[in-house]
């Protein structure tokens, strides 16, 4: 059975939410520059944030969850590049109309149907990252799609909101967290698709052709961390996960994989556990001391633990023997979702359990001792502890048997997020519709028929449609033309190939390659500008440098930032040497090989050239090299 039909098979579905930074001359709500800064900031200030009940009194529980944390946020600002806007202290400016009209743009390219009137919201994000407790989005088109391998794949809304403040550190020691207010108001795009993709190499080229799309806008930034990827994943069975902030496209697929099988293992521990006949009602045990058992343990993290006063607390969970220790996931268990649960409700710093002991210095007869004190006498039953300051330890083993009773569910629903190796870990609850209200702070904004037709008159050539170009037009082959496109040089490749006659091929090989292969080499290409490569070819096209030579000359300017075209090939020596010149050099090397040219014949032709190009590489045109070699074989060949 081939993987397509297995994910056919146990029903999956998978839906996107793909969020770009634009690249506007302001942030959405105010006028400050939308960058990123790495200095030292001027000052900050410190806030704690609450939620709030909706106009139906109720709370969103992700909020909630976040606030039980007890943080305090610390913000970092620069008097310069960011203002009171972004502190709260002041009201939001204007929607930026240039965010607006690249999410139109987007809406043309999907097909989808802008809104009449755009009317900002408020959802409530209490995790510290908006100094407001809210982010600021708003709906600027509904409806369209985009067909992948023949499939179409609905998107359901484009959304144009404001990016989060940057986490800088955590200072557990303290319960704050540090942001820094740079990025918080860059405008962000948000493309959502339906549910309509069904395995996870389809969910992939998904994001990669909407990521095409974004960038053939030319107003997106590049970069890590300018475009983030949200996936949906369910199965039959199962439900709903939100994998939140995944940033690296080519992990994408492995994320649904590994969480289709998450689901796949914890329905099957459904399964086991309702066999076994378990209850809600069974747990809900009682959470017992058995810090005595532990004084004279080996257990270094027990031991840590008792010496800085905490206890030595444990539950027992009926049914559950062979089950928590049951791989869910590579290298992640139940166990370590109950783990998960008891960090983030608890704040300790993890569990132990039945299935995994004795280990970590804890022996058999403490264990035995453990399942006698809390009654786990059944060999189907497990226990799980924790050593931890007791209000913490009550708090993170109540948390461990809430999830227990959600395994008789399957899958409960909730917020994950992606760890380097594709797996995920519990980040929170699942945000609820109360998160959601009007924004009144912002006028609305009415998309008018001149603006839509203004878009439609401007549209951007697609990155489909350049490679198609480069392929008729330059001369490229599919696959350089494919390369191209996709590259962080496209600009410039076409600022070169419009402002000079260098040979567009030359052109690409030299950015998609050659560059590639000097960073390999631990060459700083990141310090070559575009100056540098466009005067190089601009030199090339003049004849004062040859294509043979633009490894050296890159490999010198990036060494040598501050240095032209000219002053690289006076300290290379690699100046162009006159036809003549060349005649005379080819000329001494065939006259010293004259018997090898005799004994060769016309095959000599090859081992004269890399003579010549070992003595002229750099300093004259191959093709002209070449003809001069072809020429003065013959004339040997026919004295």
């Amino acid at each position: 059975m081939s993987d397509d039909s297995h994910y056919h098979g146990i029903g999956l579905m998978v839906g996107l939410e793909l969020h770009q930074q634009l690249d506007t001359p302001r942030k959405l709500f105010c006028h400050c520059p939308p960058v990123i800064r790495d200095d030292e900031p001027d000052g900050g200030f410190i806030r704690r944030l609450r939620p709030t009940q909706s106009e139906m009194g109720e709370i969103d529980p992700a909020a909630l969850f976040e606030f039980k944390r007890g943080k305090r946020f610390y913000y970092e600002y620069y008097r310069d590049t960011t203002c009171l806007v972004e502190a709260d202290e002041e009201p939001p400016h204007e929607i930026d109309p240039s965010s607006i009209d690249i999410c139109l743009t987007m809406a043309k390219f999907l097909h989808a149907d802008p809104v009449n009137e755009i009317h900002p919201m408020r959802k409530i994000v209490i995790d510290g990252s908006n100094t407001t407790g809210f982010q600021r989005t708003a709906i600027i088109a509904m409806g369209g799609e985009i067909e992948i391998d023949g499939t179409v794949i609905h998107i359901q809304t484009i959304c144009l909101e404001e990016d989060a403040a940057r986490k800088i550190r955590d200072d557990d020691s303290n319960n704050i967290r540090v942001y820094r207010l740079d990025r918080l108001g860059i405008p962000l795009i948000e493309i959502a698709t339906a549910p309509d993709i069904r395995t996870p190499r389809q969910a992939q080229k998904v994001a990669l052709q909407l990521g095409l799309l974004l960038r053939s806008t030319g107003r997106v930034k590049r970069g890590l961390g300018t475009i983030r990827q949200d996936v949906n994943v369910s199965i039959r069975g199962g439900g709903i996960i939100e994998i939140k902030g995944l940033q690296q496209l080519d992990m994408l697929s492995k994320v649904v994989e590994l969480e289709a099988q998450r689901q796949e293992r914890l329905l099957e521990i459904r399964d086991t556990l309702l066999a076994r006949n378990i209850t809600p009602d069974q747990l809900q045990a009682p959470i017992v001391d058995v810090t005595d058992i532990f004084k004279s343990s080996s257990s270094k993290v027990i031991n840590r633990a008792l010496k800085s006063g905490g206890s030595v607390l444990a539950v027992r969970l009926p049914g559950f023997h062979g089950l928590v220790g049951q791989e869910i996931q590579p290298a992640r268990r139940l166990g370590t979702e109950f783990s998960d649960y008891a960090k983030f409700w608890g704040g300790v710093g993890g569990i132990f359990h039945t299935d995994e002991l004795p280990k970590y210095g804890i022996t058999e007869a403490e264990v035995e001792q453990v399942r006698q004190a809390v009654d786990a006498r059944d060999t189907m039953d497990a226990a799980v502890i924790v050593a931890a300051p007791k209000e913490k330890g009550m708090s993170a083993l109540n948390a461990v048997v809430l999830r227990a009773q959600d395994a008789l569910k399957g899958v409960p629903p909730e917020t994950r997020i992606p760890l380097p190796d594709g797996t995920t870990k519990y980040a929170r609850p699942r945000p609820g519709a109360e998160r959601m209200y009007p924004e009144t702070d912002v006028r609305p904004v009415k998309i008018t028929r001149a603006w839509l037709a203004r878009i439609a008159k401007n549209m951007p050539e697609t990155l489909e449609e350049k490679e198609t170009r480069f392929i008729k037009e330059l001369g490229l082959s599919r696959d350089l033309a494919a390369q191209m496109v996709r590259s962080l040089y496209l600009d410039l490749f076409e600022t070169i190939t419009k402002d000079t006659q260098a040979n567009p091929t030359l052109v690409a090989v030299t950015l998609v390659n050659t560059l590639v292969s000097l960073h390999r080499d631990g060459v700083p290409v990141e310090n070559l500008s575009e100056s540098h490569l466009l005067s190089l070819f601009q030199g090339i096209e003049t004849g004062v440098a040859t294509a043979e030579a633009i490894p050296d000359i890159l490999n010198y300017l990036a060494q040598h930032p501050e240095a032209t075209l000219d002053s690289a090939l006076s300290s290379l020596g690699l100046g162009v040497l006159d036809s003549d010149m060349i005649r005379e050099i080819v000329h001494k090397i065939v006259e010293e090989r004259k018997d090898y040219i005799h004994e060769q014949g016309p095959r000599a032709i090859g081992g004269i050239m890399g003579v010549a190009m070992s003595q002229l590489r750099g300093k004259a045109d191959g093709k002209l090299v070449k003809d001069i070699v072809v020429e003065e074989v013959q004339r040997i060949l026919n004295s």
